[in-house]
């Protein structure tokens, strides 16, 4: 198919909307969540020439396993926000050239675990009761009883590699058939490994002489290629079986072959293969179709079920992040634990505010050069300093800082890449945790301080209060004031008047104040609290005011003309 056949989805239209490429099938449920904000093309049957000539314009790339996204196509896909694996692996995805380029990978690790396990038990029982070579010869008009005698699971012992979400429901569904459960992890957690009456072992000597049946439950990665060969093999039981519902590779499949020849070991059920479709003529091919073996088409997660869970959930995060927000299972982002997330996401929101504010008011509006060389740094204090991972925060910050005065508007910054594009830009920023507490952690329950740390000016303080976030000090003044919308922050000296002489001004030009917010000296509230001489010297405040209505250079120099006032800015969040 030329790329010049590529039809979009029906409704969607040639707009400036960002755009999705989803060359294989997604549910309809998950289409539904992105057609209202995306366009979106599914062409079909794409070749790897076809994809590098069309992924330049696309923001979003929804994949399952067909689709290679090698490094070529990476770098020409200049647009690329994120590739989505529907589905638990990520072989197909060159994750280290993705994160080169800033484009986050996600996957949907949970989608599936159930359809998986259930597969692995549906091979189990296929193989250990000769199935499929009864069904076979059934319909060929044989009755071959006394030549497909079985052996029962009840009481036999099921060896996993790799504890995991699919390979704790696997052991949970083995112990549910009577089996003794072993496995090997060396991540595993004693405590729950115990509470599924999960037997660990610490190495495969140990656990592949007393195993019936053998399943592996782990990603394909350089430590795990070939992890069951000949030498391995040669130590489990003549009656064991193998089973392979994870990945092709993590079995040597010349080495299996050769095993089930020799009566080394009893068969195999195999869902998965080095090369898929097997290639004509390999270990693959022979076993597909050895008698002792019973072969599925990586069907581990052909379910509707899991097919719909996978595509919900890849779908629902390539919306979160092209709107800006956070990934939930970003393959090349540390992780982030649920309870984590919940208490960072609405600090996301404050820490990007807080640095686009900073860069509107301190660092000069609209010069893209103004950040260059500047160190901040970003305090973390009250329960927010207890958080190991605030790496979302600092992205967030980057993206704050650099999006009044980016070309992209700060979209091009993520998780993934905002180290990157701090490097680039000449952004230093310390992350300081401040556990030892202070007063205002009575106040609040976490507090977040942005300064600029290589000079005077520029101080920054927030916190969240359910989910709507506050900004508590601009530079030297204390406040209380949602950053939202076109603000006007006039710096002036606290004399009686100057309100009213601010709003005449403005509605002389039809502007409307939405709201008001007076932010006196910290000094001045401290020299109030210790009787100090010094209060009636320091007469100074800033009036920030949520406007609708677009203040022009006319209405600025009206205001910095007025007798009072020292300063104003004009800050858009």
């Amino acid at each position: 198919m030329a790329p010049s056949a590529i039809a979009p989805l029906e409704g969607s239209s040639s707009s400036s909307r960002p755009k999705i490429l989803i060359p294989e099938k997604v549910s309809p449920d998950g289409l539904a969540l992105l057609s209202p904000h995306f366009d979106i093309d599914q062409p079909k049957g794409l070749s790897a020439e076809e994809l590098l000539s069309i992924i330049p314009q696309y923001h979003g790339l929804i994949i399952r396993s067909e689709t290679k996204v090698t490094a070529t196509v990476l770098a020409a896909a200049k647009n690329l926000k994120v590739v989505a694996r529907a589905g638990v692996g990520v072989d197909n995805v060159d994750v280290e050239a993705a994160t080169t380029h800033g484009i986050i990978v996600v996957n949907s690790p949970s989608g599936n675990i159930v359809a998986a396990a259930e597969h692995t038990i549906a091979l189990l029982m296929a193989v250990a009761r000769n199935v499929p070579a009864g069904d076979r010869s059934l319909r060929n008009g044989g009755w071959e009883r006394s030549k497909l005698v079985g052996t029962e699971v009840g009481g036999k012992t099921l060896g996993i590699i790799g504890l995991g979400k699919v390979g704790l429901k696997v052991a949970r569904m083995g112990v549910g058939l009577g089996m003794k459960v072993v496995a090997m992890d060396p991540y595993a957690s004693p405590e729950i490994a115990a509470s599924a009456n999960v037997t660990l072992v610490s190495d495969l000597a140990t656990l592949l002489p007393k195993v019936d049946f053998l399943t592996i439950h782990t990603p394909l990665i350089a430590s795990t290629l070939d992890l069951i060969g000949k030498p391995e093999l040669d130590t489990m039981k003549k009656t064991a079986r193998v089973l392979n519902v994870a990945r092709g590779g993590v079995y040597n499949e010349a080495a299996l072959l050769e095993a089930i020849n020799a009566g080394t070991i009893a068969g195999a059920g195999l869902d998965v293969f080095t090369s898929e479709p097997p290639a004509p003529g390999s270990a693959a091919e022979a076993l597909c179709r050895h008698q002792k073996v019973v072969a599925t088409p990586h069907l581990g997660a052909s379910t509707v079920e899991a097919q719909e869970n996978v595509s919900m959930d890849v779908c629902a995060q390539v919306l979160i992040i092209l709107k800006g927000g956070l990934p939930t299972s970003a393959v090349n982002a540390p992780l982030i634990l649920p309870e984590e997330y919940r208490k960072l996401q609405p600090f996301v929101k404050l820490v990007e505010k807080m640095g686009s504010l900073y860069t509107q008011r301190y660092s000069g509006k609209g010069s893209k050069g103004a950040l260059g060389g500047r160190t901040f740094d970003l305090v973390y204090e009250g329960e927010l300093a207890g958080i190991s991972n605030t790496r979302p925060l600092f992205a967030a910050l980057v993206k704050g800082l650099t999006s009044s005065i980016s070309d992209s508007g700060g979209r091009d910054v993520n998780i993934v890449n905002a180290r990157l594009i701090a490097k680039e830009k000449g952004i230093v920023v310390n992350e300081i945790h401040n556990r030892g507490g202070s007063p205002r952690d009575l106040v609040y329950a976490s507090l977040v301080t942005l300064r600029a740390s290589d000079s005077g000016e520029g101080i920054i303080s927030g916190y969240v209060s359910g989910n709507t976030v506050y900004i508590s000090r601009l530079d030297k003044f204390s406040a209380s004031f949602i950053p939202e919308g076109t603000l006007l922050v006039l710096h002036n000296y606290d004399r009686p008047g100057k309100i009213g002489g601010v709003g005449g001004i403005l509605g002389k030009h039809g502007i409307n104040i939405r709201f008001m917010n007076v932010a006196a000296l910290e000094k001045v509230e401290e020299a109030q609290a210790t009787g100090s001489d010094q209060v009636e010297e320091e007469k100074e405040a800033l009036m920030i005011l949520g406007i609708e209505g677009e203040v022009g250079k006319e209405v600025e120099d009206e205001l910095r003309a007025a007798k009072g006032i020292l300063n104003v800015s004009v800050v858009k969040l």
